[in-house]
């Protein structure tokens, strides 16, 4: 699957990831409106306006970028309704040709880890069949619990040619209270991203790069100058741009000298432009379209970016 991003990346000259986080506060009143008279005020009419609301997004944007990335807890606090239309998202983006990076954070011990790997990204064995619960792509990662939390998703990753990505350095203000700390002379983040290195190596695609990447936030360029010499196979998926303060010149480190090994995020900055001042001539009837040239701005900042290193 690292090879089929890459091919996107390249088709689109986009190293884009548009991050599908709905919230209410996003989605334009006249598709709440709709689903409330369908639905009620309820969990189901809340699921069915987040589903509309991606649906039109992904509508507009799809042909622009590789890959999107659903963030697992914006659906589950609509309980099974939003989970249900958690998995009709994954559907309808893999429909498109979209590349799916499931943002779950999973990682455990044991059984429980291989069972959050085949419910992302392997099958699950129901009597004589098999089925795919919900199929993305990639799967974020949490590495705490080390090699046992780990090892059942790069089963699975070899098992069904996808792949994860591995928190390493995380774009939140918090992460250096724990990710920032010395551990024989190195910072934890850095450790991580030696290990990430390590289960990568045997985890090749025939780009050269690793089905094993790492999270890597956009608002720590001069670690993410370091994590990129210590991880040079890997793909890092950044977060951080825009909303959160990182900007296409904070990008360029995150990038090798190919021009690849790198795919930013970007959420609101996105899928709620319609309510910043840049994109508000659009209004809320033209939320799509406004994301849409947000995509373009975000891609050619970052082109800019590379092309001026």
């Amino acid at each position: 699957m690292i090879d089929k991003l890459i091919e996107k990346i390249k088709s689109t000259n986009a190293p884009i990831v548009v991050g599908l986080d709905p919230m209410m506060k996003f989605v334009p009143e006249f598709i709440k409106q709709d689903a409330f008279r369908e639905l009620g005020e309820t969990l189901e009419g809340a699921a069915g306006a987040i589903w509309q609301y991606n649906k039109g997004i992904i509508d507009a944007v799809h042909d622009l970028i590789p890959a999107v990335k659903p963030q697992i807890a914006m659906y589950e606090q609509f309980g099974i309704p939003g989970i249900i239309a958690f998995k009709k998202t994954v559907d309808y983006c893999k429909a498109k040709g979209l590349v799916v990076i499931g943002d779950v954070k999973r990682g455990d011990i044991g059984s429980t880890s291989e069972a959050y790997a085949v419910a992302h990204l392997g099958k699950v064995q129901v009597g004589k069949k098999t089925y795919s619960a919900f199929d993305e792509d990639f799967a974020t990662v949490n590495p705490y619990l080390g090699s046992d939390g780990v090892n059942p998703f790069l089963k699975v990753c070899q098992e069904e040619k996808k792949g994860i990505f591995v928190l390493v350095k995380t774009s939140n203000p918090s992460s250096g209270e724990l990710q920032d700390k010395l551990v024989d002379g190195k910072p934890v983040y850095e450790l991580v991203g030696e290990q990430v290195a390590t289960w990568g190596a045997e985890c090749m695609g025939s780009s050269g790069y690793s089905y094993v990447g790492a999270v890597v936030g956009a608002t720590y360029p001069e670690q993410g100058k370091i994590l990129r010499k210590v991880m040079p196979k890997s793909f890092i998926l950044v977060p951080g741009y825009g909303a959160q303060g990182g900007k296409g010149a904070d990008l360029v480190h995150f990038f090798n000298e190919d021009g690849l090994g790198a795919i930013v995020n970007s959420s609101r900055g996105i899928i709620a432009a319609y309510q910043q001042e840049r994109y508000a001539h659009f209004g809320e009837q033209g939320y799509a379209d406004a994301a849409r040239e947000a995509v373009i701005a975000m891609r050619e900042d970052i082109a800019a970016a590379l092309n001026s290193r």
